[in-house]
């Protein structure tokens, strides 16, 4: 078997032979090209194609967002994965980054012990796997796809005069996970503000990076988007992100009110939030159907939890199509539990959610 190119593009010279190092003790890959910073990857990536690129967000001359941008309008195909610090500064560049179609990211250890730990390791290879694996290369960064600004075409949502099935009391829950960033880009900004539901959204996510996330789709959506917060009541045409790091639950009040509860209970299959706690949270709401939605992501995160929820509720599942997922892992096993209602294209997400929930 053709082992996968990988190309490694950082200024640091320890972190590019650790990086390799690591690339190279899975036999599937070979991590031999180097960059030292963005403008010399441009060159590279001119002339030679890889199976994916490993891309440091802080470099002199050209950054890591730089060179996206330039990859994106010079319609030069990548597959790109970030490498980047916990900053707030980071993570606000790490989210651009993806909207621009960086695919996903891993979290940059800030010492050599945490960069020979096996988090780290077992971060960026199983990244790697999945992206290289789903050959993400159909979706390449999408280069042809311009960021928010002029997104994909999004089919106009038509909004309904009365939702089918009537019952006034909907909730949405959408899970996401690798690819998901650039993925909400084109569901989010195009929900009507006065959506009749409030919506939950899992992706996952470190801290500190779900509220970049929040903040930049609140700032291009009509509808409102934040980060949860513990103990705040949900309201309609508002969408609460999972905090990264924590896990969320919705509890129902004795007022007929739905809060949200974050806990720290510990990691589920290495997630922290996870959509299977939040789902299954749901099953003693009051709410009168739940509408999930499955996208983009790697893994089974979210299956569970519907099916659980699926025995106490009338729920309506949505998950995105193989074509358009980046990695398709949730929305398949979703869709091989036999749970799904609607399977659509990502441009046809927002449209169907509004389909099944109304407006105000």
């Amino acid at each position: 078997m053709m082992k996968k190119n990988i190309l490694v593009v950082d200024d640091s010279a320890l972190m590019r032979r650790l990086i390799c190092d690591i690339i190279n003790t899975d036999s599937a890959f070979q991590a031999i090209d180097v960059c030292k910073d963005g403008q010399e990857a441009y060159e590279r990536l001119k002339k030679v194609s890889y199976d994916a690129v490993i891309l440091d967000v802080n470099m002199p001359r050209m950054d890591g967002l730089q060179l996206l941008e330039k990859l994106q309008q010079e319609d030069i195909k990548a597959i790109v994965i970030m490498v980047s610090t916990l900053t707030v500064k980071d993570a606000d560049v790490t989210i651009r980054a993806m909207e621009l179609g960086a695919i996903d990211f891993v979290t940059k250890p800030t010492n050599i012990i945490e960069a020979k730990g096996d988090t780290f390791k077992g971060g960026l290879l199983r990244v790697l796997r999945a992206v290289v694996k789903s050959d993400a290369s159909k979706m390449a960064m999408s280069t042809n796809t311009k960021p928010v600004e002029k997104p994909t075409p999004v089919k106009a949502i038509q909004i309904p005069k009365r939702v089918v099935g009537g019952s006034r009391n909907k909730l949405v829950a959408l899970a996401c996970s690798t690819g998901g960033p650039k993925a909400l880009q084109s569901v989010i900004p195009y929900l009507p503000e006065n959506m009749d539901a409030p919506m939950l959204l899992v992706q996952h996510m470190p801290a500190g990076f779900t509220k970049s996330m929040a903040e930049r789709l609140n700032e291009v959506s009509k509808i409102t988007v934040k980060e949860a917060e513990d103990g705040e009541v949900l309201k309609k045409g508002c969408v609460y992100v999972a905090p990264g790091g924590k896990h969320m639950e919705i509890q129902k009040k004795a007022d007929r009110t739905h809060v949200v509860k974050l806990n720290l209970e510990p990691p589920i299959g290495g997630l922290r939030p996870c959509a299977n706690v939040t789902y299954e949270s749901l099953r003693n709401s009051g709410y009168d159907e739940i509408v999930c939605v499955v996208l983009t992501g790697m893994g089974a995160d979210g299956t569970g939890g519907i099916l659980s929820l699926k025995k106490k509720k009338p729920i309506h599942v949505i998950s995105q199509d193989a074509q358009s997922c980046v990695v398709y892992g949730m929305p398949k096993a979703i869709a091989e539990a036999g749970a799904v209602d609607e399977v659509v294209p990502l441009t046809e997400v927002a449209q169907t959610i509004i389909k099944n929930v109304g407006v105000q």
